[in-house]
C-alpha cells in the first residue's frame, strides 16, 4: 500500500513538472521567432554594413551554443530549478540590453543582447530532457513531444509580440518588441520556481560510467547526433536567411515575419501527435521522414520566389525540424545509462547548437555571395548523406536484433 502510493505519488509529481516546463517552454521559446524575425532587420537598420546584419542572430545561436556545457555543469551543481531560472534572468536582462541597443542605435548593444539570449535558449532546449528525465524510457518519446507543444504556443505568442509591439515606441521601431521578450521571460520565472526537480546530489544514479569517447563511438549515437546537428543545423541556415531573401524579392516586412510565424507553427504543431508516430513507426522512421521533409523544403525554395514559395518551404521545414529533432532526440536517449545522462546531454547539444551556430553566421555571408537559391541547393546532399546512415543503422539494429534471436 506504502509502495503503491509513493509510485502514484511520484507519477503525479512528474506530471505536475511536465505541465510547468510545458509552460515554461512556451513562454521561453517565444522569444526565438522574436530574435530571428527582427534580428537581421534591426541589424540592417544599426549597421552599413550589409555583411553584418545578420550577425545578432548568429550571435543569438553562438551564445546557445556555448552555454550548453557551462549550463549543464551548473545544473549539475546546482539543480536544474536554480539553473533555469538563472536563464530566465538572463532572458530578462538580454531583451533590456538589446532593447536598449535600439533606442541607442548601437549595433554592438543589440548584439550583446542577443548573444546574451543564448544562454536563456540553451536553458529552454534543455527543457525536453529534464522533462524525459522524470519519467519511465516507454514514455519518454511522447513527453519529449509533450514540451514541444509548448513551442506551438510560442509561435502564436513571439510574432504577435512583434506585431502588438513593434511600434511601440516611435522613433525606435521594434525596441518594444524586445521589451517584450523580457516581459516573456519575466513571466516564465515564478512558473520554473515551482519546479520540484531531484536535488543535485540525489540526480545522479549509482553505477559505472563510460567516457564520452566510448559513448560517442557506438554507431547509434553518430548516427543519432548527425540527424540532429542536419536538421537543426538545416533549419537554422534557412530561417536566418529566409527574413532578408524575403525582404530582397521585395516582400513586405510585416510578411517576412509572418512566414517565420507560419515557420515556428509547423515546428511545433505536429508535437501533439510525433510521440505516436515513434512509438507507431520508431524514431529512425519518423526522423528520416523529417529528413525528407526539409529535402522538399529545398526543392520547392528552389522552385521560385514569389511568397507562397518562401512560406510553403518555410512550412515544411518546420515539419521536417519537428520530425527530425523529436526523433534525433529520442534516438540519442537510449545510448547512455542514467550516470551518464548529465555529459551526453550537454555533449549532444553543444554539437547540435555549436553546428546550428556555424550555419547562422555562414548564413548571411552565402546569401549575400551566392543567393537564395544556392543557400537551400548546398544542403540536399547533406541531407541525402543523413538519411542513408540512418537507412544503415535500421538495417544494422534489424540484424542486430536476428543474431540475438
Amino acid at each position: 500500500m506504502t509502495t503503491h502510493a509513493a509510485t502514484a505519488d511520484e507519477a503525479a509529481h512528474a506530471a505536475r513538472n511536465v505541465w510547468l516546463l510545458v509552460m515554461a517552454q512556451a513562454l521561453g521559446a517565444a522569444s526565438v521567432p522574436i530574435i530571428i524575425s527582427l534580428g537581421g532587420i534591426v541589424g540592417q537598420r544599426l549597421t552599413d554594413l550589409p555583411s553584418l546584419s545578420t550577425l545578432p542572430v548568429s550571435l543569438f545561436s553562438l551564445g546557445l551554443a556555448l552555454s550548453t556545457i557551462p549550463a549543464a555543469l551548473l545544473m549539475r551543481r546546482r539543480g536544474r530549478r536554480t539553473t533555469y531560472a538563472l536563464g530566465a534572468l538572463m532572458g530578462l536582462s538580454a531583451g533590456l540590453v538589446a532593447a536598449c541597443g535600439i533606442l541607442r542605435e548601437s549595433f554592438w548593444l543589440f548584439c550583446a543582447g542577443t548573444l546574451i539570449a543564448g544562454f536563456y535558449a540553451a536553458c529552454v532546449q534543455s527543457y525536453r530532457f529534464a522533462a524525459s528525465d522524470c519519467v519511465a524510457p516507454p514514455q519518454r518519446a511522447k513527453t519529449i513531444s509533450r514540451i514541444m507543444v509548448g513551442g506551438l504556443i510560442a509561435a502564436v505568442i513571439g510574432p504577435q509580440v512583434v506585431i502588438w509591439t513593434r511600434d511601440a515606441l516611435p522613433g525606435a521601431p521594434f525596441a518594444g518588441s524586445f521589451f517584450g521578450q523580457a516581459g516573456l521571460a519575466l513571466l516564465a520565472l515564478p512558473l520554473l520556481l515551482r519546479l520540484r526537480m531531484p536535488a543535485p546530489q540525489t540526480a545522479a544514479v549509482e553505477g559505472p560510467a563510460r567516457s564520452l569517447a566510448t559513448i560517442a563511438r557506438q554507431p547509434a549515437f553518430f548516427v543519432a547526433v548527425a540527424a540532429g546537428v542536419v536538421t537543426y543545423g538545416a533549419m537554422s541556415f534557412i530561417m536566418t536567411a529566409a527574413p532578408m531573401a524575403m525582404l530582397g524579392c521585395g516582400h513586405a516586412v510585416g510578411a517576412s515575419v509572418l512566414g517565420i510565424q507560419w515557420h515556428v507553427l509547423a515546428m511545433f504543431a505536429p508535437s501533439f501527435f510525433t510521440g505516436h508516430l515513434i512509438a507507431r513507426f520508431g524514431k529512425i522512421s519518423v526522423t528520416g521522414a523529417g529528413l525528407l521533409l526539409i529535402a522538399l523544403s529545398g526543392l520547392l525554395a528552389l522552385s521560385g520566389l514569389e511568397l507562397l514559395h518562401f512560406w510553403g518551404s518555410l512550412i515544411l521545414l518546420g515539419l521536417g525540424w519537428n520530425f527530425g529533432f523529436i526523433g534525433a532526440t529520442a534516438m540519442v536517449t537510449d545510448v547512455y545509462a542514467p550516470s551518464e545522462r548529465a555529459k551526453v546531454q550537454a555533449f549532444n547539444d553543444f554539437l547540435v547548437f555549436g553546428t546550428s551556430a556555424l550555419a547562422s553566421f555562414g548564413s548571411g555571408h552565402f546569401l549575400g555571395t551566392a543567393g537564395w537559391s544556392a543557400i537551400n541547393a548546398a544542403l540536399l546532399p547533406l541531407v541525402g548523406m543523413t538519411l542513408l546512415m540512418l537507412a544503415w543503422l535500421a538495417r544494422h539494429k534489424r540484424h542486430s536484433a536476428s543474431a540475438v534471436c
